[in-house]
């Protein structure tokens, strides 16, 4: 398996496996709009056989400016349960890092990002439409600046989604 930087000529075939993985177009629609917005900071691709099998986009925070917000995460069915997913998630956590990021915030279930690194406390001092248990942070920064709380907010296409559709 490669894990790769997208390409151009990869959007129609990420546009199949995010469908795919999520049964909908919402989070393929999702990722169009972070593109065009020019919000991706980091989206990969893992590749098996030269097929496109998983796709992993992480986006510019409004708000910690120093922050990332990850989704979606995407493999298609025929391959989770694979390793596809953690390893978009280790090298998009890696690049994030090689990058200076300082933070990655994202809403998933617990027993799979916990994992990772990520935790609910890490993100509960941040006020955001998503919190709960499912809103969870990944400090990257070793000397990680003491911020306990604030706004935590999404690129502007996570609030249009749905808005936009038409």
């Amino acid at each position: 398996m490669i894990i790769r930087k997208e390409q151009q000529s990869d959007h129609e075939a990420i546009k199949s496996v995010v469908t795919d993985a999520f049964g909908q177009p919402d989070e393929a629609h999702l990722v169009d709009m972070l593109r065009t917005d020019g919000d991706i900071e980091i989206a990969l691709v893992a590749e098996l056989d030269r097929q496109v099998v998983g796709h992993i986009v992480l986006s510019r925070m409004i708000s910690p400016e120093t922050a990332l917000g990850l989704a979606p995460i995407s493999v298609l069915p025929t391959f989770q349960r694979q390793g596809v997913g953690s390893a978009l998630m280790r090298e998009g956590i890696k690049r994030a890092q090689d990058n200076s990021w300082e933070r990655i915030f994202l809403l998933g279930e617990p027993a799979y990002y916990n994992r990772f690194g990520f935790a609910a406390e890490t993100a509960a001092g941040f006020s955001s439409p998503y919190a709960g248990p499912y809103f969870m942070a990944l400090e990257l920064a070793e000397n990680f600046p003491d911020e306990s709380g604030g706004v935590a907010e999404y690129a502007s296409a996570f609030s249009r989604l749905g808005a936009d559709e038409t």
